[in-house]
């Protein structure tokens, strides 16, 4: 299995696997004990999500899209929340 998507946390990591198992790609999501092993501190980089080797092509284009869209929402709310001073 292969790393398809580096989540920024774990519930990430579960939308897109759910995302991709709509698409009927088996996912495994890992890294559920590690994040809760640094305690308080802010966990990056231990959820994953993981594909077979024969499905990691067409996941990687499903997660790029998903990535596109997550990045054009943060766009508009960025505008859309913009301060301005009078």
């Amino acid at each position: 299995m292969n790393i398809v998507f580096k989540a920024g946390n774990i519930i990430e990591a579960h939308i897109v696997a759910g995302m991709l198992n709509a698409c009927n790609i088996q996912t495994y999501v890992g890294g559920h004990f590690l994040q809760g092993a640094v305690g308080d501190l802010c966990p990056t980089g231990f959820a994953n999500v993981f594909v077979a080797q024969e499905d990691f092509d067409e996941a990687s284009a499903l997660v790029a899209e998903y990535e596109k869209e997550d990045d054009k929402q943060c766009e508009s709310a960025s505008t859309e929340w913009q301060v301005h001073s009078t």
